[in-house]
């Protein structure tokens, strides 16, 4: 009997655990079943969604703070077709307010694609047109009979950020602008984009608005910190502009550098654009060189490359400044004749006479005296035909010939003496220069200050690009160029303060001849001649009121040196003598 229990009880053990197995492998079955998953995921996606965060795009400031480029709310307005209650009040009131046009926004509204639920009628309103659509909105629908919807009901606002320029069209050259798809074009906004836009982030967020506080913030963009100083921006603007008119240019460039660390402290150019309506790019620009000329727009400097060839002659040891030359008033280079800008012999010339008078001759001599290999030597090292790096989209290399290249020419040794035959940019010459008022360290051209991310600034420092030249040529050239302004009565000379500096003349080849009427007027400068502190160089683009560059250029340098000592701070000779004598 006994024996018969045990039987039984092992039986129903044994029924008991295969039950318990069907329920494990059923509850297994369930769980990983296409229901279950189905089930899942309708869950997560009540309680969780995918979303896409943008960041606000960095903004931009002057070294003083000045807001030069930062961000506004806009709107779109439209039409959810699924609401709408008046079509006429809709039509009237976005008509009057947005100047849209009435008959073709009833139309839209009463004939949509049928496939169509929600219509756009404008993008980009102003905060203040769509806070006034808004509160018509609400008004309507207070005063509507009680279980009846306003007239404006339908009528949706979505916000969204768009770029502002506070300035207008201030600096609009070194700034750019940003389109209306979030994408940066020229200058800062193109060059900089990546850091300026941020990144933006895909992120699961609760859907129960009781759990807001888990919603992911996603960081702005980077905002820079730029090298320009605002109120020297606007000074440089306006001399330019009057410069055009006193002098009948059509076009031109001043940028201010510190020739110690490779600052820009403003680029001005024209034409310029109201950066807030940058859709006008097509009626002011005919291609993108134009945009900023100072950085993208290659000429023949003229003159002012002649500070490079006596520097190198001077370095190489070709020269000394009391070498003597006999000015003829001509030379043969290359099996052709080259002549001064006046076709006049100067007769017998020190170095410093040869840059005082700009004797094409005198520095056609001392070219050849160089030979080839020395002189394109030098003037690579100075970085002629070569990007200077300069941190603003769209910067062009210009061309130097050399021998060995198929339109080389030996003549071109004595021309591109005189910067003729030679194609630059004004930031390229700036360049260059530097090493000269830099005891022979050339700086690299920058806009961009400091960088701020996450709260925490980060500062660029300088960079420098080599020493083509020693600092006892350095200080000789820069001796010789002050003494040459001060031995002519220069209309470059600042009162109080010791400058050096050279003029260019350059006529401009028109239909493959040089036209003797129509020229690109330079200068360029740095001082104090003790402490140089600023660099300044002027272009002007056929000037009618007079062809030559120190009767142009030279006096709007001084103009722009004067307003540069006063913003900058910079006290005069004397002053900063007797304090250093102290």
């Amino acid at each position: 009997m006994r024996q018969q229990y045990a039987r039984r009880s092992q039986v129903l053990a044994l029924a008991m655990g295969l039950i318990a197995a069907m329920v494990i492998v059923q509850m297994i079955r369930i769980q990983y079943s296409e229901e279950a998953a189905i089930f899942r995921e309708q869950a997560s996606n009540y309680a969780y969604e995918l979303r896409t965060f943008y960041p606000d795009r960095g903004e931009i400031y002057d070294r003083s703070g000045h807001l030069l480029a930062g961000n506004k709310t806009v709107y779109e307005v439209g039409v959810n077709l699924g609401t709408v209650f008046d079509p006429n009040a809709i039509a009237t009131a976005v008509s009057v307010e947005l100047g849209l046009n009435y008959a073709t926004v009833m139309q839209d509204i009463q004939n949509p694609p049928e496939s169509l639920s929600y219509l756009v009628l404008a993008d980009y309103v102003d905060a203040d047109q769509a806070a006034y659509l808004m509160e018509l909105k609400r008004t309507l629908q207070e005063q509507a009979p009680e279980g009846s919807l306003g007239g404006l009901t339908g009528l949706e606002f979505k916000s969204h950020p768009q770029r502002s320029y506070p300035e207008g069209s201030l600096g609009s050259n070194v700034l750019g602008f940003v389109n209306r798809e979030g994408l940066g074009y020229f200058g800062i906004e193109e060059k900089y984009d990546t850091l300026l836009a941020g990144n933006q982030v895909k992120v699961l967020i609760p859907t129960d608005p009781n759990k807001a506080f888990e919603i992911f913030r996603v960081p702005d963009g980077t905002t820079l910190i730029l090298t320009i100083q605002r109120d020297l921006q606007a000074a440089a603007e306006q001399i330019l502009d009057e410069a055009l008119y006193t002098y009948g240019a059509q076009g031109g460039t001043i940028i201010v550098m510190d020739p110690g660390n490779g600052e820009i402290l403003a680029m001005a150019v024209t034409p310029r654009m109201d950066l807030n309506q940058f859709w006008n790019y097509g009626l002011i620009y005919t291609n993108a060189s134009e945009f900023n000329r100072a950085i993208s727009y290659p000429y023949e400097p003229g003159s002012v490359f002649k500070i490079l060839t006596m520097a190198a002659a001077l370095d190489s040891g070709t020269v000394t400044p009391d070498t003597t030359y006999l000015d003829t008033g001509s030379i043969l280079v290359g099996g052709a004749t080259i002549h001064n800008w006046d076709m006049e012999p100067w007769g017998l010339q020190d170095m410093t006479g040869c840059l005082q008078h700009s004797l094409n001759v005198c520095l056609a001599m001392v070219s050849t005296k160089m030979g080839a290999s020395t002189f394109y030597g030098y003037m690579d090292n100075f970085g002629m035909g070569h990007l200077t790096g300069v941190d603003l989209a769209g910067e062009a290399a210009g061309r130097l010939k050399i021998p060995g290249d198929a339109d080389w020419y030996p003549v071109d040794l004595g021309t591109n003496a005189f910067g003729q035959g030679v194609a630059v940019t004004p930031i390229q010459i700036m360049m260059a220069a530097s090493s000269i008022a830099n005891n022979g360290r050339t700086v690299t051209p920058h806009t961009l200050l400091a960088m701020v991310r996450d709260g925490r600034q980060y500062n660029v420092p300088a960079q420098f690009a080599g020493s083509p030249i020693s600092e006892e040529t350095a200080n000789t050239m820069t001796g010789m160029l002050a003494y040459s302004l001060e031995s002519e009565s220069s209309l470059a000379l600042v009162p109080g303060y010791r400058v050096a500096g050279k003029t260019g003349t350059a006529q401009i080849p028109v239909n493959g001849y040089y036209d003797s009427n129509q020229t690109n007027a330079s200068f360029i400068g740095w001082g104090p001649v003790d402490d140089p502190q600023f660099m300044i160089f002027v272009w002007l683009e056929r000037p009618s009121a007079s062809i030559w560059g120190s009767e142009t250029a030279a006096p709007v340098f001084s103009q722009m040196a004067q307003k540069s000592v006063v913003l900058l701070d910079i006290p005069p000779d004397s002053v900063r003598q007797q304090i250093a004598a102290r």
